[in-house]
């Protein structure tokens, strides 16, 4: 077990670093949306699917 952490050592770090990447945009995007926040950046003003984001 150990030979094979030692072999596979940096594809295991970097497939964290990755997750921990993922995570932080996931928490940030659901962050933004709880806040009301546009995630397409463009506004609502101007966006094709204005009536479906913002349903009441």
């Amino acid at each position: 077990m150990l030979v094979w952490l030692e072999a596979n050592i940096a594809t295991i770090l970097i497939g964290f670093a990755l997750a921990a990447v993922v995570a932080l945009a996931v928490r940030k995007l659901v962050h933004d949306m709880r806040a009301g926040r546009s995630a397409c950046g463009c506004g609502c003003q101007n966006c094709a699917a204005r009536g479906e984001c913002h349903k009441k």
